[in-house]
């Protein structure tokens, strides 16, 4: 596997996005996430997206950073708002999240970010057990558009030095 920095609006980030918009629809019987995210979100050093390819080149999974400062909807003065954590379900159980979120952290840590922070949802138990799993705690203290619904979940990683 290999992984690539790419833009949030490349071909092929906008095609796994498409394949995870589908993917929240039918977990929540919703249209997917409706979080609006602009392409310059992710451009370092305010954040970062990658994206993991297979041997044949095809892209299998994602996931981004963005910088976050003080704001209404829960952020705290340097949080790094991890999105699109999402790998086809052919390339699931090669740690190919563990991977990119560990590869997001770090980067995240080197722009000056001292917290990652997350909103995943109930209907997610995968992503819940990994995050957990690398050192996320649960938190009261919601953010993100979906903070107050009561299926939503959000968890905290100190990026320490």
């Amino acid at each position: 596997m290999q992984l690539r920095t790419v833009s949030y609006d490349h071909p092929d980030a906008v095609k796994l996005n498409d394949q995870v918009q589908l993917e929240y629809a039918q977990r929540y019987q919703s249209e997917g996430d409706m979080t609006p995210l602009d392409p310059a979100m992710f451009t370092p050093p305010r954040g970062l997206y990658l994206l993991a390819y297979d041997a044949t080149g095809a892209p299998v999974a994602s996931g981004g950073w963005r910088s976050h400062e003080a704001n209404d909807e829960g952020y705290a003065d340097g949080d790094a708002e991890l999105k699109r954590m999402y790998v086809v379900p052919e390339a699931r159980g090669l740690g190919l999240a563990r991977r990119i979120l560990a590869v997001l952290e770090e980067d995240a840590r080197a722009a000056g970010r001292t917290r990652m922070a997350l909103e995943t949802g109930d209907q997610q138990p995968e992503a819940i057990a990994l995050y957990l799993s690398s050192g996320y705690t649960l938190t009261d203290r919601k953010f993100g558009l979906y903070r107050d619904y009561d299926s939503s979940r959000c968890m905290t990683k100190p990026l320490l030095p």
